[in-house]
């Protein structure tokens, strides 16, 4: 272990320690931090936790503890901010600790008490409407911020647990969660909470469609029709945009084509915003900001050392400026700046890669099996279709592979092909489906990429994309550990370089030829040795097919070689 390693372990040693430290400070019988008769002294206790609770590798020893037990009974406690810091620590918690841990706080009971004030919460907000619970000096509300804080542990654990989505279900907690929806117009970041939330509760659970009656679509169709351009609403819209796909199936047959449209139409509009240009316009908003801040400061600090002077002279005493007084009482410092340009660029990308995983979602939800998805893959029309695609759209889209009628046309309605897909967007799409366990995703991606570079290659200044697609498509040739899936991204190849000029300069950059004439044994190999044991008889006919085309191609490529340019 060298000596870096050892102030690593050193480091998270003491971490620990200080951790126990402070829990056993928290919860000393003495003292009963967790219980104190004083509700700041607990609001203190469960902020101290939280803070501990964003390390990682201090989990353990506050689990140890107890530490979901001792939470728990704070999030019905008689103060809002004790409830607060507790939701806002055992929100941490699961955060931070993944499924496990989430599990362990199911197991230890947390959906109760989680369920207890969702339900209270969502009773009181309209009451707050009358009467509001706000701190004076922050203009605090105190009841939708602990909800969105309940909202975020709700999503955490229903993300990583069945038995949470079952208490979910059976305690009727969509009518609560659906009640903080209707606060979008005032408070976004609760509502993009609940959308999160609405997301992963819906997800493969068809015990819960049956509660999304006409009322409860109306409240999800009217947040996703707002019309504030914010990126936050940017975000709030595609989230309940994939909410409403994933209920899909409570949609009567006769408006299932405009919902589709609609929701469409939301990703279309998400992936059309340049993020690039968000960021830098968010960066310069940013500095001008700080800069109009800093300027007024001076002035401000400029203003109390006149006046400070004018005093002491008047009095002929010496004084303390009124600027270094209240900086000294002053903890704003201590809590994080509100970056609301950095919030902003995050909601977008976060907006543009929960539009583009759905579009894969939608494309990919009949789940074929292997030998459909090679079928489908390798076939003509799906090429035309691609093709077609591209020249109608002016853009990419994966293969129509089990799109539906209504899905079909929406795509082409809301030019998703023209908006959502660059060749290099296309391009890291394909590189996340071949990281894939699943032997189907992987054919599916090579097969997306064959189809889209074959398209490229009859363009003009695409040869830059045309390589990055061929050093993609070897390396998944050569390290594929299925044959299937080298043999498809081989048969890729083919069409990619088949044609064109562009082609003709990218092969000779990345050296396709004497790679492949080099490959070529390596692949005959690999059909003896592994082809019968783990492939079918139709798989291995193909498969046949591109050993043969490998050769011809091979011959191919060295014909152009001897012709004149």
């Amino acid at each position: 272990m060298n000596s870096l390693d050892q102030a690593e372990v050193i480091l998270i040693v003491v971490s620990v320690c200080t951790a126990t430290g402070a829990w056993n400070w928290l919860i000393d019988p003495e003292t009963q931090k967790l219980q104190h008769p004083s509700a700041e002294v607990r609001e203190y206790a469960c902020a101290s936790i939280s803070k501990l609770l964003q390390q990682k590798h201090v989990i353990p020893a506050f689990l140890q503890r107890d530490v979901v037990r001792c939470l728990g009974p704070l999030l019905m406690d008689h103060s809002l901010a004790v409830r607060e810091t507790a939701a806002g620590a055992l929100r941490n918690l699961s955060a931070c600790g993944g499924f496990e841990v989430c599990d362990d706080m199911v197991t230890n009971d947390i959906m109760t008490p989680l369920v207890a004030l969702l339900k209270e919460c969502s009773t009181e907000l309209d009451a707050t409407q009358l009467s509001p619970k706000k701190c004076r000096e922050t203009n605090k509300n105190y009841i939708e911020d602990i909800a969105n804080e309940a909202i975020n542990l709700l999503w955490n654990i229903c993300e990583c647990n069945n038995t949470a989505v079952y208490i979910f279900n059976k305690e009727g907690c969509l009518e609560a969660v659906l009640h903080y929806m209707k606060k979008f117009s005032t408070n976004v970041d609760l509502a993009i909470s609940v959308a999160n939330c609405l997301q992963a509760v819906t997800e493969d659970n068809p015990d819960l469609l049956s509660s999304f009656n006409a009322s409860a679509q109306q409240v999800l169709e009217t947040a996703m029709l707002c019309a504030e351009s914010t990126m936050k609403h940017v975000l709030l819209r595609t989230l309940i945009a994939g909410t409403i796909w994933n209920i899909k199936d409570t949609i009567p047959p006769g408006s299932l084509g405009r919902m589709v449209n609609a929701i469409l139409k939301i990703f279309s509009e998400s992936l059309a915003i340049d993020a690039g240009e968000t960021i830098i316009r968010m960066n310069e908003a940013e500095k001008n900001r700080l800069k109009l801040a800093v300027e007024a400061e001076t002035e401000e600090n400029m203003s109390d050392v006149v006046d400070n002077c004018v005093l002491s002279e008047d009095d002929n005493m010496e004084e303390i400026p009124k600027g270094k007084l209240r900086r000294e009482n002053d903890v704003s410092d201590l809590l994080p700046s509100d970056k609301w340009e950095l919030k902003e660029v995050t909601a977008l990308l976060t907006a543009q890669q929960t539009a583009l995983e759905i579009i894969v979602n939608m494309c990919c939800s009949e789940d074929p099996s292997d030998d459909e998805w090679e079928e489908l893959s390798s076939s003509d029309e799906s090429d035309l279709f691609m093709e077609n695609s591209y020249n109608e759209g002016g853009g990419l889209l994966m293969t129509p592979l089990c799109l539906s009628d209504e899905v079909h046309s929406a795509f082409l309605n809301n030019l998703i092909p023209k908006k959502c897909m660059t060749p290099e967007q296309l391009l890291a799409l394909c590189e996340a489906g071949i990281h894939s366990s699943n032997v189907s995703v992987r054919v599916n991606a090579v097969s997306i990429l064959g189809i889209s570079g074959s398209v490229l290659a009859k363009g003009q200044d695409t040869a830059e994309t045309l390589k990055m697609i061929g050093k993609f498509l070897l390396e998944v040739a050569m390290k594929e550990s299925s044959l299937v899936v080298a043999g498809e991204a081989l048969d890729a190849l083919f069409d990619v370089f088949a044609d064109g000029k562009e082609a003709e300069k990218a092969a000779v950059q990345i050296k396709l030829l004497p790679t492949l004439k080099e490959f070529q044994p390596v692949f005959r190999t690999r059909m003896r040795k592994e082809g019968k044991g783990q492939c079918s008889a139709d798989q291995l006919c193909v498969l046949d097919n591109v050993r043969m085309n490998l050769r011809r191609f091979i011959a191919y490529q060295e014909t152009l070689g001897k012709t004149p340019t």
